[in-house]
């Protein structure tokens, strides 16, 4: 076998004992270039001698995508129907909210029906204290930590999820010790009201992880914002 091949001019004779070294110093050549492979023609299949057989490779390598295919489809799909299952979730607890007739109720909802509605394990509100009267902090799940405390624990983020984490008792009282992952939300009522914040704790390690999307979560919680301003002051 022998063939020249130019390029820029120049002509260079390969033989066949020039590819079979080119090819042994080069091992890995079809590992990175495989659709070469493709182009060979497909040798005799020879049983008793131990000799290449391309088109099983070629064989196997299909199966081996289609597999690839067929799993990177699965997790599509599987992602697909999470987002689904969350974002009808959103809409429910979206649904409880507007549904409360007063304060009490919208308080009830937020600390407990929606952590059904939502597959956590607990939630709670969280107001600074300012030195005056705060509605409502006779309620479960609705707790005043001292002023200056919500900035520390979300600095400039007005969302924070934080997985493998031990929770926090100011914030969940003694339910804290199962939490060990939380979304936790900044809640902003007012230029003269206190900060506040909206927290869910989960006691699946993984279920609230930094890097994750955040589009429903924010919506929630501008949903939450303005249904306590309407029943604040009412």
């Amino acid at each position: 076998m022998s063939e020249t091949i130019t390029h820029d001019s120049k002509s260079v004779s390969l033989n066949e004992k020039d590819v079979i070294q080119w090819l042994k110093d080069n091992p890995d050549f079809f590992e990175h270039r495989p659709d070469v492979l493709e182009m060979l023609i497909k040798p005799p299949q020879k049983k008793d001698k131990k000799i290449a057989d391309f088109q099983s490779y070629l064989i196997e390598r299909l199966k081996a995508d289609k597999q690839e295919v067929l799993a990177t489809t699965q997790e599509i799909v599987e992602t697909s129907r999470a987002n689904m299952s969350n974002q009808s979730r959103m809409q429910r607890a979206v649904l409880r909210l507007l549904d409360a007739h007063n304060i009490d109720e919208l308080i009830h909802a937020l600390t407990i029906d929606i952590v059904n509605i939502l597959s956590v394990d607990i939630s709670a509100l969280i107001v600074e204290s300012n030195g005056h009267d705060i509605p409502h902090v006779d309620f479960s799940g609705v707790r005043v930590v001292p002023a200056g405390t919500i900035q520390t624990w979300l600095g400039d983020k007005d969302i924070l999820l934080q997985d493998n984490i031990s929770g926090i008792e100011a914030i969940y009282g003694g339910g804290a010790r199962l939490v060990q992952s939380q979304l936790l939300m900044r809640i902003t009522l007012s230029d003269d009201t206190p900060p506040a914040l909206i927290a869910f704790g989960s006691r699946d390690s993984e279920l609230f992880q930094e890097g994750l999307g955040t589009e429903h979560v924010r919506f929630l919680a501008k949903v939450i914002e303005k249904c306590l301003i309407r029943k604040l002051t009412a």
